[in-house]
């Protein structure tokens, strides 16, 4: 892999491909999503193409005139690395590099070294390594001239004929093993965690969307958690989960997850599994997007793609435009025109925070069954539990018994009928008809 030295601003060269499906202006949009990936990473621009294909070429992914024209101006402009919108093969990274006598990365390796600047976790940042071994592996080069060197004759060895080439890729691979080996043992602790976390009784909600759409800043707003807020791409790469506190007293477990982007390699999907689990486990989400860029609806078709690929493409999911307070004219009554369901916020001055509670509140709402609770007066707990989770409709004081008619979650509902089935537990729980 590249080694990235930030000792001084380092420079390149961006490309991207258009073809036949994509227009100009799309082309450009690429071009600038890359270049803030390369922002994000450390890098300034040199220059900027956009190379029109009809069809990649297997010998450098474009046409050779134009390699041959890129080396040229890479040269000129004096530009320390070559990069590429598009994921180049082994080989075509190889004939780039001889060509214009640079390093050439492409996309998916810009991500890679981005999420591994951010990692913070263990889990984390054995992802990333992962990610970039598997990345690698097929890159391995014959850097030696001695590649026939011999190994030693010892059983359990090649002996002569070995390559270094060989004994990478065993090393690699092994390496591979143990990581993986490492990410379940603490993907399993991280279950427990869960489960320990899923048997208190409040509802969760992931918030997602495109990166930099301004998700950890609302995550920030709401639970007053302390998470980094950075105006660059992929800032948040590992979960975090706080209580949201609504007006009403109801809570909900609120949980920030890594921003989605177009082209986002397969590998990085999987490989943070963590965060994505988090948004498979939640009861609804919160989709934030950014009024004012103005692929916005591409950014929500490249989520909601996401979020399929991963297998959550029917659960609930509020709709957010975030940044109202820089919206463009009336570029709000357009968009509430388009997606009449849709709430409109700004993290920046509080706008549309009630509206969003409100929402929040009615997602929840959607879970609960009404129940008629009679207990003992010293069952206090439970009854502090039906007002801080549920919604409380009626409570009567007897003599001997408390009776509470309330709207209770599954996970309460399931934690008092647990109770209930023990001896002498002084509770009676009746399931009744009716909406919130």
């Amino acid at each position: 892999m590249i080694e990235y030295e930030q000792q001084k601003e380092e420079s390149a060269l961006l490309i991207t491909l258009r073809n036949r499906e994509l227009s100009d202006r799309e082309a450009r949009d690429h071009l600038e999503e890359l270049e803030g990936l390369c922002t994000t990473l450390g890098f300034t621009s040199a220059g900027e193409f956009i190379v029109p294909v009809r069809e990649p070429q297997p010998k450098y992914l474009i046409g050779s005139g134009w390699a041959e024209e890129l080396a040229v101006q890479a040269e000129a402009l004096e530009a320390d690395y070559v990069v590429f919108d598009d994921d180049l093969s082994p080989s075509q990274q190889r004939n780039l590099e001889k060509l214009c006598k640079k390093p050439v990365i492409d996309r998916h390796q810009v991500i890679i070294e981005i999420f591994a600047q951010r990692a913070n976790t263990r889990e984390a940042r054995l992802q990333v390594e992962l990610a970039r071994l598997i990345y690698s592996l097929p890159r391995l080069r014959r850097m030696w001239t001695h590649l026939s060197r011999q190994r030693g004759g010892a059983k359990g060895t090649r002996g002569e004929g070995e390559t270094q080439l060989e004994v990478d890729r065993r090393l690699v691979e092994a390496r591979i093993a143990r990581l993986k080996d490492e990410l379940s043992q603490v993907q399993s602790q991280r279950s427990t965690l869960r489960k320990q976390r899923e048997s208190i009784p409040v509802p969760t909600a992931a918030i997602v969307g495109y990166t930099n759409a301004g998700k950890s800043s609302l995550h920030k707003a709401l639970t007053d958690s302390q998470i980094l807020v950075e105006d660059k791409l992929f800032a948040t790469l590992d979960p975090t989960t706080r209580r949201y506190h609504m007006p009403s007293g109801m809570e909900v477990l609120l949980t920030d997850t890594v921003g989605f982007i177009r082209k986002l390699p397969h590998d990085l999907v999987d490989a943070f599994k963590s965060t994505l689990e988090e948004t498979v486990l939640a009861h609804f989400l919160l989709h934030i997007v950014d009024i004012t860029n103005p692929d916005l609806h591409q950014h929500i078709a490249t989520t909601r793609a996401v979020l399929e690929e991963i297998g959550v493409e029917d659960k609930p999911e509020i709709l957010v435009f975030n940044k109202c307070d820089a919206a463009r004219g009336d570029q709000k009554s357009f968009m509430r025109q388009r997606y009449p369901d849709a709430l409109f916020i700004s993290v920046k001055n509080g706008e549309g925070f009630d509206e969003l509670a409100q929402a929040v509140e009615h997602q929840i709402s959607k879970t609960l069954q009404k129940v008629r609770l009679t207990m003992t007066h010293n069952k206090g707990d439970i009854i502090s539990l039906a007002h801080r989770e549920g919604r409380v409709i009626e409570t009567e004081y007897g003599d001997q018994d408390v009776v509470v008619t309330a709207f209770l979650p599954p996970r309460l509902l399931s934690m008092i009928q647990s109770k209930e089935k023990e001896a002498d537990s002084g509770i009676h729980l009746e399931l009744l008809d009716g909406e919130p």
